[in-house]
């Protein structure tokens, strides 16, 4: 999930991300007796990510696959249809992520994570890596940093961090709440701020129902235009197996 990048590059992966990937596949493929694979799809009325849209408003079609050993380490595939500036003829997505994920605690989970953003699509080169971390509290507060040194497929660092928290109602009702903020001086010599509130409907496993508002700061719109930024409303029907 990226940015509308209005740019091309020459793409470096950098080797320290090379490594780790290479070093959980082979973990991951020393448990996959032990294997469990789960999957995800949506349609969602607005593709956004980061509190910017990626489909210019328009609706998308997402799907995910993800094969999880018990050593905690898993692999995961998920991909979306996209629509960035004309010139980079954007309309694909496939993320890919190799990582770690378990209890560290009674009460605390960590997620670490190399995720590889892939454009098969375009005609400029939009890819990049980022390395992710996770820590949740009480399988309901969370924690979020990425870290890339090509962050929106550029040759610079970007640093994201994110708060959030869910809010259960009932057994079929839930609020979540998170904040983000983006580091970007490197790439546009600003960075932002963005808010998205989240209800959540599970009408019958495993279906759910969501309905969520964005919205971002000036910063945002300074950055990449008001038509990726600032406030929106995102209809989505999701469902996990």
């Amino acid at each position: 999930m990226t940015l509308q990048l209005f740019r091309s590059r020459e793409a470096t992966v950098p080797l320290v991300f090379s490594a780790c990937a290479g070093a959980a596949l082979m973990l991951a493929a020393s448990s996959a007796s032990a294997a469990t694979v789960s999957g995800n799809a949506a349609l969602t009325s607005d593709y956004v990510w980061r509190g910017t849209t990626q489909t210019q408003g328009d609706p998308a079609v997402q799907a995910g696959f993800k094969l999880a050993g018990d050593s905690g380490f898993y692999g995961s595939v998920w991909g979306s249809n996209v629509e960035f500036a004309p010139d980079t003829h954007a309309s694909s997505e496939l993320d890919f992520t190799i990582g770690w994920a378990g209890n560290i605690s009674d009460d605390f989970a960590l997620d670490v994570n190399v995720l590889r953003y892939q454009y098969p699509s375009t005609t400029v080169d939009l890819n990049w890596t980022e390395l992710n971390g996770t820590l949740t509290y009480r399988n309901n507060y969370w924690l979020s940093l990425g870290y890339s040194p090509e962050a929106l497929g550029s040759d610079e660092d970007g640093i994201y961090s994110q708060v959030g928290a869910r809010f259960p109602i009932n057994d079929a009702f839930r609020i979540e709440a998170a904040v983000g903020y983006y580091w970007l001086d490197e790439i546009y010599d600003d960075s932002y701020l963005h808010g998205q509130v989240s209800a959540v409907w599970a009408v019958k496993a495993p279906l759910e129902l969501r309905l969520t508002a964005h919205a971002t700061d000036s910063n945002a719109e300074d950055i990449f235009g008001d038509d990726f930024a600032g406030d929106r409303i995102e209809a989505a029907v999701q469902a996990s197996f």
